[in-house]
């Protein structure tokens, strides 16, 4: 199991759409096959910095929903609000407390 992490900067103006649009595909976006976890988050100090952190089982149901129709729809809507290039990172968890 790893995480996948991707941080999204939006247009100031595109905030409320973006998040309409993530109240929409977010349970999709879970319940895609190899998926065990999403959360969203925004900076405390940049209304307009959003992070996804996703668990996934294996790289290839990663790489799978990253080719899959649900991706390309989601990502299609998504893109343009940018106001910067999106950073993704996939990590091994090292320690967990609870």
């Amino acid at each position: 199991m790893f995480t996948r992490i991707v941080k999204m900067q939006l247009e100031k103006d595109k905030v409320s759409t973006f998040l309409a649009n993530f109240e929409v595909v977010k349970e999709k976006i879970r319940n895609f096959p190899g998926c065990t976890f999403l959360e969203l988050y925004r900076d405390k100090n940049d209304e307009t910095i959003f992070f996804t952190y996703s668990r996934w089982n294996k790289e290839t149901d990663l790489e799978n929903y990253r080719t899959s129709k649900l991706f390309k729809e989601v990502w299609s809507v998504t893109k343009p609000m940018f106001s910067a290039k999106a950073e993704a990172w996939s990590v091994d968890t090292l320690y967990r407390l609870n």
